[in-house]
């Protein structure tokens, strides 16, 4: 059946871009209360529920990344779940239901589907692809003509650039050696937490930006770019450091 086809419920967050179904708070909530369940006390960070909780166990959950992705039928979207103690991430589970593809990662390894996972070495810039969700609509409010002339360099210096509505799923095909890099510009915690642990875990590098002085752990960056290993893309350090020097001024 396509999704698309359902009858679905969806309402929008902050703006048409931003879209919610009655799936994803009850995807959420089910996880919610299956992890509490076992550990109780444990804080909850998820993007339907914001936080709950005070524990020193965070899991961040993304009951259903690429939401979009979902309503309109498009097969690219998961369910992300990280973990972290007293801020540093060590578990990650993302999970793709129509590939049936699990991606994992504890405190040491990362696999898929029980495999261990090392991610191979990304190709040269001129052959390499980057997946992107860079420029958004908030993208284009935050950076001006700016974000058109960083996108320009990216598409002139990449083989290829994709925008596939999932950022966790992006960070699982780097680790996964499927493509070779991601740069996303506006991002939240549930969002890369479980994917930062398998990127890294198998290999792979990624970078966070911040846009004031102000840090925290890893996962609590506004954005970041991650790449396979191996790799120097000048393009998209020069797309990163743009971004930060702009948004550091109007921030």
């Amino acid at each position: 059946m396509c999704i698309r086809d359902s009858n679905m419920d969806v309402e929008y967050k902050r703006d048409v871009h931003d879209q919610v179904t009655e799936h994803d708070r009850a995807c959420e909530a089910a996880i919610t209360d299956f992890l509490t369940s076992r550990w109780p006390g444990a804080r909850v960070v998820g993007e339907e529920f914001g936080a709950a909780g005070d524990g020193d166990v965070t899991f961040y959950i993304d009951p259903i990344d690429g939401t979009t992705n979902f309503v309109q039928g498009l097969a690219f979207f998961c369910t992300s779940v990280g973990a972290a103690v007293n801020g540093k991430l060590v578990a990650g589970a993302i999970y793709n239901p129509i590939s049936d593809e699990l991606f994992s990662a504890d405190a040491e390894d990362a696999w898929l589907n029980g495999e261990r996972l090392v991610a191979k070495d990304a190709l040269p810039t001129g052959a390499a692809t980057l997946i992107t969700g860079y420029p958004t609509a908030a993208d284009f409010q935050a950076d001006g003509e700016l974000a058109g002339e960083i996108f320009a360099d990216l598409v002139e210096n990449f083989s290829s650039l994709r925008r596939t509505g999932s950022g966790a799923l992006g960070l699982c095909h780097v680790a996964a050696g499927w493509t070779d890099a991601v740069l996303n510009a506006s991002t939240s915690p549930w969002d890369v937490a479980a994917g930062i642990q398998i990127l890294r875990n198998a290999g792979g590098f990624y970078q966070p930006l911040w846009y004031s002085r102000e840090r925290g752990p890893i996962q609590d960056a506004p954005a970041y770019f991650a790449t396979g290993p191996g790799v120097d893309y000048p393009a998209l350090t020069r797309a990163a450091e743009k971004i930060v020097e702009n948004r550091a001024k109007t921030g």
